[in-house]
This record gives C-alpha cells, structure tokens and sequence, in this order.
C-alpha cells in the first residue's frame, strides 16, 4: 500500500490493530524512536502497581521505550512493550509522556479509599468497541500487573495492554465477528459479573493514491455490527499535503441504520502522501449484563516477540 493511506484502513484503531499480527508473528521488535502512542490507565489508585503500554506507528508494542512522569519518576518498557510503575501517593492528576516526544497523557489518582473493594466490580464499560481497537473498562479489584487480568470475549482470550486497580485497556481477540459480544474480566480470585458491548467493524472506501494540489477526495466509512449511530474522529497526519474539511481534527457522527455511514472530505495542498486517522469514540456508561455462551480458553496470555 502506498504511504498515501488513511491509518487504520478498514479497521479504524490508529494502527492499532497491528500489535496483534506482531503477537502472533516472529517480527523483529520495532527499536524505540519508533515510538508514537502511549497507552495508561485514566485512573490509578494511590501506592498501588499499574502497567502503561507503548505502540509504534504501526500500533506493534515497543520495547526499550523511556517514559517520563510529571513527579519526575522514568520507568523502560520492557521485552513485552509495557511497563510497570507504582502510582504517586498523592491524590490528583499525573502526566506521562514518552521521552523526547510531545504530547502527555494524564491519568487520575485515587485515594486507596475510593478504589478498595473485595470483589471485582465494574462500574463503566463502553457500549461500542471497534473489533481492532483498545477499549477501556472501569470498576474496582482489577490486578495493577496487566497479565494477572483474565479478560475474554465471548470466551476468546483478549490482549490486555494497561491496567490499574481501576482501570484496565485491552484489544479484542483476532476474527471476532461484528455484534454484541459477552465479556467477562478475572483477576487472582476475584471476577466481575459478565457484561455485554456491541463489537464493530469497519470498511473504508477511498482513493489512497498520492493526492495533487487543488485536488478533493471522500473518504467513506461504513459500520457493520451495529444500527446505532456512531461518533468517529479523524484526525489530519500530514497537514502540509492535504487539508481535511473542518479542521485537522474532525468528529462525525454516522447516520446509523443499515448503511450506519460517514464520510470526511480532504483538499491536496500539494502533490504527495497524505495520512489521516479515523477512529471510533465509544460512548460509555454502566455495564449492560449479558449472558455468557462460551468458556474462556485454558491459553495463557500473549506476549509481545522480544528483540
């Protein structure tokens, strides 16, 4: 594919999606000034272990990264693209960024009081989830190490990528089908109630060639798996070459029912490659309870290929 692309063609994750083919091939790891996004829980509990993780630009997890905290704190991620750290004793906000990088990503700091529980709970979870991007889950009694976490998909083991005692980030199973889907977290001994979460996919219909000057292009998006209406967000990579209508960040939402399409518009500025993101927003709120049909896979989880 030539590098005029639209990131994440047909499966709208940021390249996220890739981080799975990388579990599942023998690849070289990719070295740490491939580093572009940096993946922490939004909330981390005061004292207590997390894991953050980082991706390259083709969304495979990158070993040997540095990143930096707001309190001066450095933690490496290690052969497996992740790293583990222990959350500030204060309670507020932290930013962590990866080193040399712009950008930072802030995560809340709970008092202990306010994420303790003895069971596994979870208090938010998103309705929509693309079939080849991250998604989050809020609750209580998740595990701060991010392999300790069981989560499964209709009873397919998920990749677990960051997690907190509140928080935990996770990638669909590979070849999951569009639809609502059961999925049922575990960490040590304790597990939550299973939950359900519509399971999205995504066709693209655009012209990737290099774009010329003057030049306007539509690029469709298409949903499959659901009729609800859904809010995507693309955003302008190369915004020297081409001008995407509206701004360099654009939301739009689909028109639901059975086509569920949106489109997004880019002008050439000049002749080249021009690079835009589109991804799904997923609205969240409280777990809607499902039944489970299948069990989870004895398999162990999956590691990132170290160097």
């Amino acid at each position: 594919m030539p590098r005029s692309r639209i990131v994440a063609l047909l499966f709208l994750a940021g390249g996220v999606c890739s981080a799975l083919s990388a579990l599942a091939q023998a690849q070289p790891a990719p070295h740490p000034s491939a580093a572009r996004m940096l993946i922490v829980p939004r909330r981390i509990v005061s004292g207590e272990r997390a894991t953050l993780a980082v991706l390259d630009v083709n969304g495979r997890l990158t070993p040997g990264v540095a990143v930096d905290f707001s309190n001066g704190d450095r933690v490496v991620t290690d052969a497996t693209g992740r790293a583990m750290f222990v959350a500030p004793l204060n309670p507020g906000v932290i930013f962590a960024a990866i080193a040399g990088r712009e950008g930072r990503v802030p995560a809340v700091i709970l008092a202990p009081a306010e994420a303790s529980s003895e069971a596994m709970i979870v208090t938010r979870a998103p309705r929509a989830v693309s079939l080849t991007d991250r998604f989050e889950i809020s609750g209580k009694g998740f595990c701060g190490d991010a392999d300790a976490n069981q989560i499964t998909v209709n009873g397919r083991r998920a990749l677990v990528l960051a997690s907190s005692p509140a928080s935990v980030i996770a990638l669909p199973p590979e070849d999951l089908e569009p639809g609502a889907a059961a999925i049922q977290i575990s960490c040590k001994r304790k597990s939550a109630m299973a939950f359900s979460v519509v399971f999205v996919g995504f066709q693209l219909d655009a012209d990737t060639a290099p774009i010329k000057r003057g030049e306007r292009r539509v690029l469709t998006v298409r949903a499959t798996g659901t009729r609800e209406k859904l809010l995507l967000e693309a955003r302008n990579l190369e915004p020297a070459v081409a001008e995407l209508s509206g701004g360099n960040v654009v939301r739009q939402a689909s028109s639901g029912g059975t086509q569920n399409t949106a489109k997004f518009e880019v002008v050439g500025k000049e002749n080249g490659s021009f690079l835009v993101s589109i991804r799904l927003l997923p609205a969240t709120g409280p777990p809607r309870p499902a039944e489970v049909s299948a069990e989870p896979r004895p398999a162990g989880p999956r590691q990132a290929e170290p160097n």
